[in-house]
């Protein structure tokens, strides 16, 4: 099925997506769990564990991206890996 067939919304089973252009652009030394991205034809990103890929999938719009990922960069997001241990941030 591809995501022309479907009306995408936040929530919506990942696999309703489609399994083709998923990636991991944070993927690191996690054991496997990462998070992996799909830009829809739409310009909105999905986002899902890769652990659990027919699992729900929030969609965001590029704006929402850009301003997640520039609010990383400036050090907003910060405190959600306080206390984890040195080197798996």
């Amino acid at each position: 099925m591809s995501t022309t067939e479907v009306t995408v919304y936040n929530g919506m089973p990942a696999c309703d997506l489609g399994e083709q252009g998923w990636e991991r652009p944070w993927s690191g030394p996690n054991g496997g769990q990462c998070v992996e991205t799909k830009q829809l034809a739409d310009g909105r990103v999905a986002v899902r564990q890769s652990t659990d890929p027919a699992g729900p999938a929030l969609i965001y719009t590029p704006e929402e991206i850009g301003a997640f990922v520039q609010g990383v960069k400036q050090g907003m997001a910060d405190h959600l890996t306080a206390g984890l241990p040195e080197g798996t941030a």
